[in-house]
């Protein structure tokens, strides 16, 4: 039996085994898929390799540490945080950012073109970082906007093309973007948003990472006035089915670990 698993802490609420192990089943797979909660992120790591573990996902707080104890890919190395690690290879295990793939993915199921569009990112975490850095691959002009300027500042030096701004700053940016990223947790345990309705219009993309509401207060506003929705789950699937296709060289039952997923929100 191969075993897939999850590394952070806490992990107990996590959607990834049931999304995981709905594909194993739809493909006939002799796996599982299981969750760890370490204490330090090297031996984890060194354990699980010398257990024959196939893949692990990394999560809260371990993504950026992993970076040090795996060969990343130059994506990973680019946002600084690593998020799925491969074993299958004799040596060092590999490390994958899946997280800008699951962006990318979840724009794209929607017919969303980024090539040559103006984009702005709300935020300047761990999920903005990796969704600034895919809207700059694919061809966007990123604008990030963050309450602390400072950080906005620290990760539009990173990206590409980036410039930074306050939140003061969204009634003067939003109106003109193609696309709009919530890359921040507002929306998850009040019924607010990041982004002033007023600023919305018909032309954006708007995506939002929060995944618990599937319908923020956010996408509900943008979806009133016309604007294309892509809820958070779309980018957690997309993620996930970039990592099991890392681990397993197979199409990923997509259709499948997305009913599973959504079941469970």
């Amino acid at each position: 039996m191969d075993v897939y698993g999850l590394l952070g802490n806490p992990v107990g609420h996590s959607l990834s085994p049931p999304m995981h192990e709905s594909a194993y089943d739809e493909l006939g797979l002799n796996a599982r898929y299981v969750t760890f909660e370490p204490e330090k992120i090297e031996a984890a790591i060194e354990g699980a390799q010398a257990l024959g573990i196939q893949g692990l996902n990394v999560t809260i707080p371990f993504k950026e540490d992993a970076l040090s104890h795996v060969e990343a890919d130059s994506l990973a190395e680019r946002i600084g945080a690593v998020n799925t690690i491969d074993f299958s290879g004799s040596g060092t295990p590999t490390g994958h950012n899946t997280d800008a793939e699951g962006a990318r993915r979840a724009f794209s199921r929607h017919d969303v073109a980024l090539d040559g569009t103006s984009a702005v990112v709300v935020g300047a975490g761990g999920a903005a970082r990796a969704i600034a850095f895919m809207l700059t691959d694919e061809g966007a002009t990123v604008r990030i906007a963050n309450r602390t300027v400072a950080r906005a500042e620290s990760l539009a030096e990173d990206v590409p093309g980036a410039s930074a701004h306050g939140l003061d700053e969204l009634g003067d940016i939003v109106p003109e973007a193609d696309v709009l990223v919530n890359a921040t947790s507002v929306g998850m345990e009040e019924d607010v948003s990041p982004v002033p309705q007023a600023v919305l219009h018909p032309g954006l993309a708007v995506m939002d990472a929060v995944y618990r509401p599937l319908e923020t207060t956010l996408l509900r506003e943008a979806a009133n006035i016309g604007a294309t929705t892509i809820d958070g789950a779309w980018m957690l699937l997309f993620q996930g089915v970039a990592a099991f296709e890392i681990w397993t060289d197979a199409s990923a039952p997509v259709e499948r670990m997305d009913a599973a997923l959504r079941r469970r929100l």
